[in-house]
């Protein structure tokens, strides 16, 4: 685990855990990066708000989508990252012209991968004396990877199968707006 104030690297690997919410064949996924509030395996936790600067700044396009942490392994791009009442909520499109992309598409329908990790810059951190627990409030996001084993284990894939995952109340509400604007715009069309 490296802490970017202990080592002259200035990048944090957080492993967060991912929850699927929907995994298609085309490669496209979404799910939770960062959970907020909660505490991870080495006593760091991120607060609501930690990741909006640097998201105005770089959005997206500018978050790299890596394979463990390797960077020389980029696996696809995120499409959607942002911050909802729940933690970091991501939706990301492997690229099938990749085949450690492809591999990781296999792994993630078995239900074999399904972590994420959040690799970032700490800006801003206060240290609980009592606990120990560092409280992230700001940081500098630089890219999300796909893991093995991530430092948040509760959050995991629920059913791939059947491609029903959770899913938060606004990103729902979004598809069901879209889905209903298509249906009025096809009906409008055809008669």
């Amino acid at each position: 685990m490296m802490h970017a104030e202990k080592r002259a690297n200035p990048f944090t690997h957080k492993f967060a855990s991912l929850s699927l919410s929907k995994l298609s064949g085309d490669g496209s996924f979404s799910g939770y990066a960062s959970l907020f509030g909660e505490v991870d395996l080495a006593k760091d936790r991120i607060e609501r708000g930690a990741f909006a600067a640097s998201l105005a700044e770089r959005g997206a396009a500018g978050v790299r989508m890596l394979y463990q942490h390797d960077p020389a392994e980029p696996i696809g791009a995120w499409k959607i990252i942002r911050e909802d009442a729940r933690g970091l909520y991501v939706e990301g499109l492997l690229s099938p012209g990749v085949a450690r992309a492809r591999e990781v598409h296999a792994l993630m329908k078995t239900g074999a991968l399904d972590g994420l990790s959040i690799g970032f810059r700490t800006v801003r951190a206060k240290r609980d004396p009592a606990t120990g627990v560092r409280r992230i409030l700001e940081a500098d996001l630089w890219e999300i990877s796909v893991v093995t084993f991530p430092m948040l284990p509760s959050a995991r894939v629920s059913n791939v199968k059947n491609a029903r995952f959770f899913r938060d109340k606004e990103t729902e509400l979004v598809r069901t707006l879209r889905r209903a604007t298509r249906s009025m715009i096809m009906t409008t069309f055809k008669g």
